[in-house]
C-alpha cells in the first residue's frame, strides 16, 4: 500500500478524504464528486483501488492517491488497520464515502475523522456523522456528486488526461497507421454476462478503422476482432494502459462498448457512444448521458435486466440477453450515430459559415 507522490496544493484545514474502492467503472463516476469537493476544500485525498489509481494521476482535484488493495496485500481486517491508522496519522477533518459499503465506514470511523459524510441507509449509514439522501434519479455522476451538493448533472468532459497519456495512445495510433475517424471497440467487462459475443462479426461491417481497447485479460477477444477484420482492424488490448487506453476514446470518432468502463470513460470524455447491454440494463443512472447516445439490448426478454453489476454466469443458464442480440441491430445503431455525427458537424460548419459572412 504505497500513496503516489502528491500533486496540486494541499487541502486546507487538516485536510478532505474521499474513500471510494468499488469497481473501476465507479471511480469514473466519482471524478465530479472529487472535482466538486476541491471547489470547495482544496485538492482531496482519495483511497481506491490499485487499479483504478492511474486514473487520478493527472486530476488537478487530487493531491494524493493511496491505493487499498482490499482484495490482495491488504486484505482481511490487518489490511483494514494499517490503513486506518495510516489514515489516522493524517489528522483528516473529513471523509466522503460515496461507496455504500460497510467497510469503508468502518475504515473511516477506525481513522478517527470527525466529519463522516455518506448516504443514508443501511448499515454503512449508522457510522456517518452526516447522511445525504441518495437521489433516486440521475446519472450515477450527479447522484454520487450530490454529497458535496451538487445537484445539477456534471459537465462532461470530466476526465483529465495527462500529456504523458496523450503523447503515448498518439504514438501508437501513429505506429500503426491509424488516422482520424476510427472506431473503438470494447469487448470486454468485468463480469462474463455483459460481454456480447459478435463484436468479431460486427467489425467487417464497419467501413471505419477499428480500434480494440482492454487490458490484458482481452487480448485475445481483440484478436478475433482482427482475425474477423485484418484489413482494419488493431489491437491495443493489453498494449496500452487504462489512462492510455481512454487517451484513444478521446481521439475515436464513436465508442462501441458493452455495459463496461470503457462505457464510463467515453462518457466522462463526452465522446460518442453506442452501448450494448444485457443482463444489466444498463440500470438507470449508467446509461450514456447524451441523447444522441445509443442503447442496444433484446428487445423482449422478461427476464432482463437481471443484476445491476452482471454475473460470471447466467442466473438461468441460457444468457440469450447477449446471444440472440444480432449483429445487424447493432450496425444499425452504429450507423444511425454516425449519421447525427455527420449531420452535428454539417450544421456546425453551416453555422461557422454564416458567422463569417
Amino acid at each position: 500500500m504505497t500513496a503516489t507522490e502528491p500533486h496540486g496544493t494541499r487541502n486546507a484545514e487538516r485536510g478532505t478524504l474521499v474513500v471510494q474502492t468499488a469497481y473501476l467503472g465507479d471511480q469514473v463516476l466519482t471524478l465530479p464528486l472529487l472535482q466538486r469537493l476541491a471547489a470547495r476544500f482544496g485538492p482531496v485525498d482519495v483511497v481506491t483501488t490499485p487499479v483504478a489509481a492511474p486514473l487520478l494521476a493527472g486530476e488537478p482535484a487530487v493531491h494524493r492517491v493511496i491505493p487499498y488493495d482490499k482484495r490482495g496485500t491488504d486484505r482481511g481486517v490487518t489490511g483494514l488497520l494499517r490503513l486506518a491508522a495510516r489514515l489516522r496519522a493524517e489528522g483528516y477533518a473529513r471523509a466522503f464515502l460515496p461507496h455504500r459499503s460497510l467497510r469503508t465506514a468502518l475504515l473511516a470511523r477506525l481513522a478517527g475523522i470527525p466529519e463522516r459524510t455518506g448516504f443514508a441507509g443501511g448499515w454503512a449509514g449508522r457510522w456517518h456523522t452526516a447522511r445525504v439522501e441518495r437521489p433516486a434519479s440521475g446519472h450515477e455522476s450527479s447522484r454520487l456528486a450530490a454529497l458535496a451538493g451538487l445537484a445539477s448533472p456534471p459537465a462532461a468532459p470530466w476526465l483529465t488526461l495527462t500529456r504523458e497519456s496523450r503523447r503515448t495512445a498518439q504514438a501508437w495510433l501513429d505506429a500503426h497507421g491509424i488516422g482520424p475517424e476510427f472506431i473503438v471497440l470494447a469487448p470486454g467487462a468485468r463480469w462474463a454476462t455483459k460481454r456480447w459475443p459478435s463484436f468479431p462479426e460486427l467489425a467487417p461491417t464497419l467501413a471505419q478503422p477499428v480500434v480494440v481497447i482492454g487490458g490484458p485479460e482481452d487480448r485475445e477477444a481483440g484478436a478475433r476482432v482482427v482475425r474477423a477484420a485484418p484489413d482494419r482492424s488493431w489491437n491495443a488490448a493489453g498494449d496500452l494502459t487504462l489512462p492510455e487506453s481512454a487517451a484513444v476514446i478521446d481521439r475515436a470518432a464513436l465508442v462501441v462498448t458493452n455495459d463496461s468502463v470503457a462505457l464510463h470513460l467515453a462518457v466522462s470524455l463526452a465522446r460518442p457512444v453506442v452501448a450494448v447491454v444485457g443482463p444489466t440494463g444498463p440500470a438507470p443512472g449508467f446509461e450514456p448521458m447524451s441523447a444522441s447516445d445509443l442503447v442496444v439490448a433484446h428487445p423482449g426478454l422478461p427476464c432482463r435486466p437481471c443484476s445491476l453489476h452482471g454475473h460470471d454466469r447466467c442466473p438461468l443458464g441460457h444468457h440469450r440477453c447477449m446471444l440472440e442480440l444480432g449483429v445487424d441491430r447493432v450496425a444499425a445503431a452504429v450507423a444511425a450515430r454516425l449519421a447525427l455525427i455527420a449531420g452535428s458537424q454539417t450544421r456546425n460548419a453551416e453555422r461557422g459559415t454564416r458567422n463569417l459572412q
